[in-house]
This record gives C-alpha cells, sequence and structure tokens, in this order.
C-alpha cells in the first residue's frame, strides 16, 4: 500500500499520507488508485471528522505522476485518461476538511492535491514549482486548479518559468496559497492542532460550510478544466521528446529560489 491511513477516534481526525517516500512521493497507477478509494471511504467513517494530507518524509510531499508511469489512451482523439483526475478529496465527493501539511517539494500533479484541500500549512522548507513546460508539457489541469488559490500573475509565473524557479514557502505565504508557516518538526502537530479544533465543532455546520466555499468557485472551475484535455492534445510534445527532455534534467543549473 503506498497510501497510509492513521485514524485517531478520539480527535475524529485521520492523517492521510503518501507513503512512497523513495519515489519522492510519486503518484504511479496504484496510489492513484489508492488515493481514490481512500477519500470515497472515509465519507462513511462518522467517527473521522477532519483530515490531514501529508507527504512521507521531508524532501517532498509530491512530485506528481511517476514518470515511470505508463497511462494506456484510447484510440479516440476526443477522449484522454488522466490517473490523476480523481485523486483529490473532492473529486471523491468528500466534503470533510482536508489540511494539506507541505513538507519539502510539492510540484506538477500534486497541485491535484493541493487545489481540492481547503487550506495548506507549509513547512519552511516547502518549495512549489511546475515542470511541466520545461519537458514540453502543458500545465493544464495544474495551472487551473492553482489559479483558484493564487494571484493570477503568481500562477502565470509559476507555471511558465518550469524547474527555473521555485517558489518558496515563504513566499507562498505571503501571496496567500499557504496559510501558515511552521519549523519542520512542528508541520504536522500543527496540521494536526487546525484538524483537531475542526473535527471538535458541529460536523455538519463544518461540511456545509465546506461546500458552501466549494460552491462559489466551482462552476468557473469545472468551466476551465473542460478546456484541458484539447489543450494538453494540442500542445504536448511526443513522449518520447518528453522522456530525452526529461533525462537532461541533471545537466540543467540549480532553479532560483524566490
Amino acid at each position: 500500500m503506498s497510501v497510509r491511513v492513521e485514524r485517531d477516534p478520539a480527535s475524529g481526525v485521520a492523517v492521510v499520507t503518501l507513503d512512497r517516500e523513495h519515489r519522492h512521493n510519486a503518484v504511479d497507477l496504484e496510489t492513484a488508485a489508492e488515493l481514490a478509494e481512500t477519500w470515497r471511504a472515509l465519507r462513511y467513517e462518522p467517527h473521522v471528522r477532519a483530515v490531514v494530507l501529508t507527504g512521507a518524509g521531508t524532501a517532498a510531499f509530491c512530485t506528481g505522476i511517476d514518470r515511470g508511469v505508463q497511462v494506456p489512451q484510447p484510440a479516440s482523439p476526443y477522449s484522454a485518461d488522466d490517473p490523476l483526475l480523481a485523486i483529490g478529496p473532492k473529486s471523491g465527493d468528500l466534503w470533510k476538511p482536508v489540511i494539506a501539511a507541505v513538507n519539502g517539494m510539492a510540484c506538477g500533479g500534486a497541485f491535484y492535491l493541493l487545489g481540492e484541500a481547503d487550506f495548506l500549512i507549509a513547512s519552511e522548507t516547502a518549495t512549489f514549482f511546475d515542470p511541466h513546460t520545461t519537458y514540453g508539457m502543458v500545465s493544464a489541469y495544474e495551472a487551473v486548479y492553482m489559479a483558484q488559490r493564487m494571484p493570477f500573475g503568481e500562477v502565470a509565473r509559476m507555471s511558465l518559468m518550469g524547474t527555473a524557479e521555485r517558489l518558496t514557502a515563504r513566499r507562498a505565504h505571503e501571496i496567500g496559497l499557504v496559510s501558515e508557516l511552521t519549523g519542520p518538526s512542528e508541520l504536522l502537530p500543527a496540521a494536526l492542532r487546525a484538524a483537531g479544533t475542526l473535527a471538535g465543532l458541529p460536523t455538519e455546520a463544518v461540511q456545509g460550510t465546506v461546500r458552501a466555499l466549494w460552491s462559489a468557485k466551482q462552476a468557473a472551475l469545472q468551466q476551465a478544466l473542460a478546456q484541458a484535455p484539447a489543450l494538453i492534445a494540442l500542445g504536448n510534445l511526443a513522449p518520447e521528446r518528453q522522456a530525452e527532455l526529461f533525462a537532461g534534467r541533471k545537466g540543467a543549473p540549480e532553479p532560483r529560489l524566490r
């Protein structure tokens, strides 16, 4: 199992951990399926009233889809399979509050998860970046999710600059992507404190508020996401060329932190 779920009935909080530290918590097909099942299962557990989502270790929260994954695609030009579309809690119809505790790198497909968390708490060592353009890919879903959480100019810069820059936790806090900064050792305790507060409130009122907040953005979000498959099909380089660019990443200059 690459998704670890720890439940504390006394506090009403569950901690969902991406448990692929050896792969920087990148998501393979099995992990994607486990995440989708986890969110749907948590809907039926009344003793779980709030959730903390994090990644194993300190190097990375999540680095998106595992580059070793082969995703079979339908022959029709009008269809595309994206295994990350169902990995977020809202996609799984979970309206219990989810707090993301971001430790280390969060990039690319990690934004499917962060985009559906209710708020983010980050270690001061966390960084955020979107590598798509560097490797000849369109940042569509990722950019759309982040455009719901960041000022337009900030998400445009991050999405377009690829691996050349990384957004520091400090800057992410300044622009409102992150609601609280902590030291690395204080990250999970801070997230658990916030989740424990939420779990201690009347759960119907909390879930109703989560649903109301998301209804404010859902129409625009769904309209934007609907354009993503066509933009990806038009703009992505062939997989072989993407792989060549990715293989050359070790010779690239160190990214600028900002």
